[in-house]
C-alpha cells in the first residue's frame, strides 16, 4: 500500500479500531507491590482465592468485627475494609458478593480469603483453592472510622518542640488483647502495608496482662494523628498515645 492509499483509508482504520475496542471489559492488574488501593467500581481482575472457617469463627477480624464463618465476607491484604466484591468461581459459574472485613490470606500465592459461607455459595469450599473473577463494587462507607482527638490519649502540650529533651513521642494503637494470638494476627495484618513498623508491647492492668498492638514512633502528635487518620479511613479503629 502506497502513501496516498494509506492516507485515504486511515479514517476507516481508526473507526474499525474504536469499534473493536468498545464493550471490552476493563481490567486492573493485581499488583502486590502497591500498598493500600481501591480500584474504581466496575474494574475486573482475577485472584487466586481460598477460604477460612471454624478455626477463626468468633475471633476478632482486623477490622474489629467478630468473624462469622457463615457470613458473606472476605479477607484481602490491602483493600480497605468495607470494599464490596462480586466474586465468580468460573469452574462452577456461581457468583457471590462479599465485603472485605479482614486481612489475609497469609499464604504466599493467594490473593483473597473467602469466608466459608461465601466459598460454599460458589462451590470453592470443595476445592479449597481456585481462580476467581472479581468485579469491584461500591465501598460500604460504614466501615470508615473517625478519630476523636479528645479521646486519643492524655492531653499533651502542643507547644513542646520536637527537639526538646523533654518533648514526648507518640505512637498509634490498634488494640489491646489478653489473647496474644489475637495481637499477633493483627500485627501480621498491619505488616502487609507497614512491614516492620508495628510492634507488640505488654502491659499489666489491674493484675491482667494485655498485649497492645502499636505502630511507629512520631515526634509530634499532629504527625501521629495524620497517619492515624489514614488508617481510620481504611477502616481500623485507632488511637494516638504518648509513649
Amino acid at each position: 500500500m502506497n502513501l496516498s492509499m494509506l492516507v485515504r483509508f486511515l479514517p476507516v482504520f481508526i473507526i474499525l479500531f474504536l469499534f473493536s475496542s468498545c464493550g471490552r471489559p476493563s481490567y486492573v492488574r493485581h499488583d502486590q507491590s502497591k500498598k493500600n488501593y481501591s480500584p474504581a467500581p466496575g474494574r475486573t481482575t482475577y485472584y487466586t482465592a481460598s477460604w477460612y472457617g471454624d478455626k477463626f469463627h468468633g475471633r476478632r477480624t482486623a477490622s474489629g468485627e467478630v468473624y462469622d464463618m457463615y457470613a458473606l465476607t472476605a479477607a484481602h491484604k490491602r483493600l480497605p475494609f468495607g470494599a464490596r466484591l462480586r466474586v465468580t468461581y468460573e469452574k462452577t459459574g456461581q457468583t457471590v458478593d462479599v465485603t472485605i472485613n479482614d486481612r489475609g490470606p497469609f499464604i504466599r500465592g493467594r490473593d483473597l480469603d473467602l469466608s466459608y459461607g461465601a466459598a460454599h455459595k460458589i462451590g470453592l469450599d470443595k476445592d479449597g483453592v481456585g481462580k476467581v473473577k472479581v468485579i469491584f463494587l461500591e465501598r460500604d462507607l460504614r466501615y470508615v472510622k473517625y478519630i476523636d482527638e479528645a479521646d486519643s490519649g492524655a492531653p499533651i502540650d502542643y507547644a513542646a518542640g520536637s527537639g526538646s529533651n523533654n518533648a514526648p513521642s507518640f505512637t498509634i494503637q490498634f488494640g489491646a488483647f489478653q489473647n496474644r494470638e489475637n495481637a499477633l494476627r493483627l500485627k501480621q495484618a498491619l505488616d502487609f502495608t507497614r512491614s516492620g513498623a508495628s510492634y507488640i508491647s505488654k502491659v499489666m492492668v489491674k493484675g491482667r496482662k494485655y498485649y497492645r498492638v502499636r505502630l511507629g514512633t512520631f515526634s509530634s502528635r499532629s504527625e501521629a494523628l495524620s497517619m492515624a487518620l489514614a488508617f481510620a479511613e481504611e477502616g481500623y479503629t485507632v488511637r494516638v498515645f504518648a509513649k
